[in-house]
């Protein structure tokens, strides 16, 4: 069933998706795309406050949009994303760390010169198996409307 923006209405929370992160996942991740010690280097990483090797912050937002993708957006009249507010790393997600993604809707807004669309500010947060919230970010989607209505030449 496909969404639109009327579908999305502020306060509404959904918990959707899991995602087992593996060791070697990470550390390919990091070797392409973040080469610190502590995603690439058991020791190394050990001898941190992180506790062992970890996934890079960037990972997980990768793991996020995969969530999202798999988990509401590949169903709904989704236009992009004009960007994200915020973005924080809160706890370090280890080898077998199993996430999903929780949302909730912020606030949604038509669009004024784009009456085709309206525009959804979510909380995003992947959370772990005990619902620890390990990620949070912040950011607008755009949606397609069911119905746009006309604008007045």
């Amino acid at each position: 069933m496909q969404q639109y923006w009327e579908d999305f209405t502020e306060g509404h929370v959904a918990t959707c998706g899991r995602y087992v992160v593996g060791r070697e996942e990470i550390v390919a991740f990091a070797r392409e795309y973040d080469p610190a010690p502590i995603h690439l280097d058991d020791s190394a990483a050990e001898a941190t406050r992180l506790g062992g090797i970890s996934a890079s912050g960037w990972h997980l937002c990768c793991i996020f949009m995969r969530l999202a993708a798999d988990g509401f957006l590949t169903n709904a009249d989704c236009l992009g994303s004009p960007g994200l507010d915020e973005v924080r790393f809160l706890r370090p997600v280890h080898p077998g760390a199993v996430l999903s993604l929780r949302r909730r809707v912020l606030e949604t807004r038509s669009s004024k010169s784009r009456p085709e669309l309206g525009l959804v500010k979510f909380r995003f947060e992947l959370i772990d198996a005990g619902a620890e919230v390990m990620a949070d970010l912040v950011g607008t989607v755009m949606f397609g409307r069911r119905n746009p209505g006309f604008r007045l030449l």
